[in-house]
Formats: C-alpha cells, structure tokens, sequence
C-alpha cells in the first residue's frame, strides 16, 4: 500500500520585480536544494530555473512572486518552484514552449528549457490575467505514482511582518483513503503557531481514528492554547464519499469542471468553545478535486471562471487562487488535492 504524507514546512516567498530579486530567488532555491541533500548537477538545475522564472517575471509581468519549497514523495525529495504573475498573459501557451522562444536574455530558452531541465511542469496563462507556473526538480528519477494516490498542491505563507504562520496544514493519502487538514491558530504568530501546530500533531496522531474523535482530541489538546479554526477532510475513493468535520471559518470546497460544492462548518472554537461536533458526508466524484482554505484567502472564488485550469497541476491552483484572492493581511493557507493521471 502506498502511503504519502504531507506537512506545512518551509516555503520560501520572493517577490520579484527587479533583476536583485532574481538572484535571491535563485539562491533561497540553492540553500533548500542543499539542505534537503540534492547533489550538484539537481542543485545547479534548480539554480537555473529559477533565474529562468525569475527574468520572465522582470521581463514580462506585474507584481510577480516566487515561492519555492521542499517535497516529498514516499522515499524521494525534490525542489519545487512556482512563479505566479498579474501580466499580459500568453494566448499560445505552446508556441511559447517551443524550442528558440527566449525570455529575453536570460540563459537558456525561456519557458521550454524549463520544461526540459525540470521532472515535472506545468504551465497557465490567460491573457489580460496573468500566468503560473510549476517546476519540480527530484533526487533521482521521478517517483512513480498509482492513480489512486491524491496529488497536492499548496500554498502557505505568514501574515507579511510576521516570522511564523499561525496556520498550519497536512495530507496523509493511501491508496484507498485521503486525510486533509487545515488549521488556522487565533491571531497570528508564535502563539497562534503553536494552537495550530498542536491539533495538526493530534490529529497526525490519531489518523486512524474517526474524524469526530479527531477533532473531540484535538479540541482537547488545545485547551490550554488561543483556540483555532479547523477544517478535517477524509476521502473515501473505493465508497466515493468524502466526510468532512469544519469548527469555524476554513472553507472547504468539492470541485470539478463545470461545478463546485462548500463543505458545511459549524461556529466554535477549537479548544474552547464547540457544541457537538458533526461530521458532514458527501459525494465524491470521480474526477473531483479537494480546495481547502484558512480565512486569509476571500472566499468569491471559482476555479470555473478560468478556462482550463480545473485540468492543470494542483501547485498551479493553489498559486492562482492566492494571487487572485489572498486579502494580504493574514496568514494565508491553500490545499489542492486532485487524484493523479496516469502520466502523473
């Protein structure tokens, strides 16, 4: 059976509006690289990469950000890199992609030589929208993946000011069931940091459990703490079900082309004040997607409102909705979950 797990860690957010931006968007890249062990020649690709994305977004966009983060696949790590933009946008997205199409001086080809160094890449652009795009380098050949297996995509960032997220988030997939949580501490900080860090480790803890004893055992665990806001997914795929437990404003949403479905959540605080904790269940579609988000992004989303991206890498959803709706004054968390393809 396989068992994928991940974990709010370090992601590292640059903005880049001028080529100083560049290099330090390339070295945070190498620093990561480094201390997750990449060898030279991975490092050395992540470093190229991101003074490919970097240029585009000096050359090409507006208010464009980097963020790039460790991750994992069972026993594999790798680097990945998401740039995200508010420029023209590309209306021929493979035309751009093709061999000879340059990001104005920089090295390599632009776009595609990306798409050539990476392991896995993935790109959308609307014109008069703006343009995302994921880059994941591995430390050996890219993991392989069975359908069943959830793919994720995230963003999570501090409150700008502050050091620490007072959100905190995890996934834990099997082949035949998907755990989900996003946590959001009260305030933000180092003490809404450890409210949120508690109930991840409790519910970690007790993955086995059913989500109301989850969420009883957390709600327990946080007594002593500020309180959070939490949101509990567990898909069922062989009974096609997801059961969901929210305290709380995280907004959970079934998502697929064409449609969308929030998640019900009951008022309360984690630690301090729930009445009985009910447990919501609902269908999951074969071809659905899991979005989870902490009160830092506005809630008018619609992944329908841009063409194709429903289809596209879940890093590169996660990454639109915060650069389209992310208040910008809050910690802010976005959980994709998608079911892979066979191509990954």
């Amino acid at each position: 059976m396989i068992k994928e797990q991940q974990m709010a860690g370090d992601q590292v957010q640059v903005p880049v509006g001028e080529s100083t931006r560049v290099a330090e968007a390339r070295r945070k890249a190498v620093e990561l690289a480094g201390r997750i062990g990449l060898d030279e020649t991975k490092t050395g690709t992540c470093a190229v990469i991101a003074s490919e994305m970097g240029t585009n977004l000096v050359k090409h966009a507006t208010d464009g950000e980097m963020f790039v983060r460790s991750v994992t696949q069972g026993t594999m790590q790798g680097i990945e890199l998401v740039a995200i933009d508010r420029g023209p946008g590309m209306s021929n997205v493979s035309h751009a992609l093709q061999d000879g199409t340059s990001t104005a001086g920089s090295s390599g080809n632009g776009l595609g030589a990306m798409m050539r160094m990476a392991a896995e890449f993935d790109i959308h652009s609307l014109p008069g929208r703006g343009t995302s795009i994921v880059a994941r380098v591995w430390n050996g050949p890219v993991p392989v993946r069975q359908a069943s297996v959830m793919k994720t995509g995230v963003i999570h960032l501090a409150k700008p000011g502050e050091t620490l997220s007072g959100d905190a988030w995890y996934s834990q997939c099997t082949g035949h069931r998907t755990l989900c949580a996003v946590v959001d501490g009260l305030g933000h900080g180092a003490l809404a940091a450890q409210a949120s860090q508690l109930a991840v480790e409790t519910l970690r803890a007790h993955a086995q459990a059913s989500l109301t004893e989850q969420v009883d055992l957390a709600h327990r665990a946080l007594r002593p703490t500020r309180g959070a806001a939490l949101g509990i997914a567990e898909i069922l795929h062989d009974q096609q079900l997801v059961k969901f437990v929210g305290i709380g404003n995280i907004m959970a949403s079934i998502c697929q082309v064409g449609s969308s479905r929030n998640m019900v959540s009951q008022n309360g605080i984690l630690g301090h004040q729930i009445r009985r904790v009910t447990e919501f269940q609902y269908p999951w579609p074969e071809s659905a997607m899991l979005v989870m988000c902490s009160d830092g992004i506005n809630t008018h989303w619609d992944i329908n409102g841009y063409a194709g991206l429903a289809a596209r890498d879940p890093s590169l959803i996660a990454a639109t909705l915060y650069r389209d709706f992310s208040r910008g004054r809050d910690d802010t968390t976005v959980v994709v979950l998608k079911k892979r393809t066979a191509d990954g």
